[in-house]
């Protein structure tokens, strides 16, 4: 079901177009109109898949994103359009949720508003983070992340020796070194390293993280049995080296 928001007067084509997601039917419906009368073009899913649908056929300038759905939630989904588009997402979250809200910045969110929110709040910061957008200050990460003798390129996902020989790394270890630099020196539970990595089903494949953190070793740590990067805190998840480096961009 589509919704599109009533609007006082006519139209311009030059309206933001911001897709509205939500599964209940009220907050949707309300949502979209109170966005429609406040200037913008809106459009409205009541699940990821019909979300992506929309992402496909319409030109968005800005996601409004529930986390809490059935199915694909949005986690899942806001990570999918941080890894295929450069649209800004505003994600909807409940009271309680803290480590959601910390979890959906890292893989790309821009905002978030906690439910119940004033609406007033939610259109300013729409505004807010379309003028970022627009003025070409959207988060951003830089290409080369460094540590050791090891050189991380984002854009193309390859890991790389002093010697340029590429190391090939599986999408779930792309991602957990890269969620280990960006949050090098900090004690992360492997509760936040599998939501960082897997979304909400992340406890079904607590194990396989394990496996990962040891594959990693085993291509990156000169004795993977007695790292020197990912160390291993008892009791509370992984560590990375605090002294790794992040550079910019390289021509």
């Amino acid at each position: 079901m589509l919704f599109l928001g009533a609007s006082e007067g006519p139209r311009l084509k030059t309206e933001p177009h911001i897709l509205v997601v939500d599964d209940q039917p009220d907050i949707l419906e309300a949502l979209c109109d109170h966005l429609g009368r406040n200037g913008f073009e809106v459009y409205g899913a009541n699940s990821a898949q019909h979300a992506r649908q929309l992402l496909s056929a319409k030109p968005i300038d800005l996601i409004i994103l529930d986390i809490m759905m059935p199915g694909e939630d949005g986690l899942s989904l806001c990570r999918h359009v941080a890894e295929h588009s450069q649209i800004p997402v505003i994600l909807l979250t409940a009271l309680a949720d803290e480590t959601d809200k910390i979890v959906g910045l890292e893989i790309g969110a821009d905002d978030y508003v906690t439910k119940p929110f004033n609406p007033r709040e939610l259109v300013a910061r729409i505004r807010s983070v379309l003028r970022r957008a627009q003025s070409g200050h959207k988060h951003f990460e830089n290409r080369y992340m460094i540590f050791g003798d090891w050189q991380l390129d984002t854009q193309r996902a390859e890991l790389c020796g002093t010697d340029n020989v590429i190391i090939p790394l599986s999408t779930g270890e792309y991602k957990l070194l890269k969620i280990f630099l960006k949050r090098r020196g900090e004690t992360l539970s492997r509760d936040m390293l599998m939501k960082l990595t897997k979304g909400r089903d992340a406890h079904a494949f607590e194990r396989s993280l394990d496996n990962m953190v040891s594959r990693l070793r085993r291509k990156i740590e000169c004795d993977p049995s007695a790292p020197q990067f990912i160390k291993t805190v008892w009791g509370g998840g992984y560590s990375f080296m605090p002294e790794s480096e992040t550079l910019g961009r390289q021509p």
